[in-house]
């Protein structure tokens, strides 16, 4: 028994199980670091593919939200548009229901005069020197317009 007492506490006998010892709670040490990995990834896993679900799920409704919402905008915007131009429009009525504004539109635009008045029509000397051809129709009164109009639909039956 001496030798194996000597074994026993003999320093290589004592490394040799500090070593095995060390060795198996490195190992016991290292398993419950993965299994707590193993769980750790398990459940980011299954969080990811929960988030990535909600993503895919709530995705069109999102956008179809936020599509509508973008139409209600563009349709406050035409009818607040649409209300201002029926506003105009009232004024514009209310003025022409007006006789002096009606009398001053219908000279300002025909050139029309009262009995006993005399009509002037002052020409641009600029405009003047232009030859017909060369003036557009916009810059002639309406009735030249018309009578030019007379005249080619009369040259175009002879």
């Amino acid at each position: 028994m001496a030798v194996k007492d000597r074994d026993r506490f003999s320093t290589a006998t004592r490394i040799r199980l500090l070593g095995e010892q060390t060795a198996a709670r490195v190992y016991r040490s290292q398993t419950k670091r993965q299994a707590r990995r193993s769980r750790l990834t398990g459940r980011a896993a299954l969080l990811a593919l929960v988030l990535c679900s909600l993503v895919v799920a709530l995705a069109y409704p999102i956008r179809q939200y936020v599509s509508q919402r973008a139409e209600i905008t563009d349709m406050q915007r035409e009818k607040e548009e649409a209300a201002r131009r029926v506003e105009e429009l009232r004024d514009t009525k209310a003025r022409w229901q007006d006789d002096a504004y009606a009398e001053q539109q219908i000279r300002q635009r025909l050139h029309l005069v009262m009995p006993g008045e005399t009509g002037f029509i002052v020409v641009d000397p600029d405009a003047a020197k232009k030859s017909r051809t060369d003036r557009s129709e916009a810059d002639r009164p309406w009735y030249a317009n018309f009578w030019d109009g007379v005249d080619k639909a009369d040259a175009a039956k002879h």
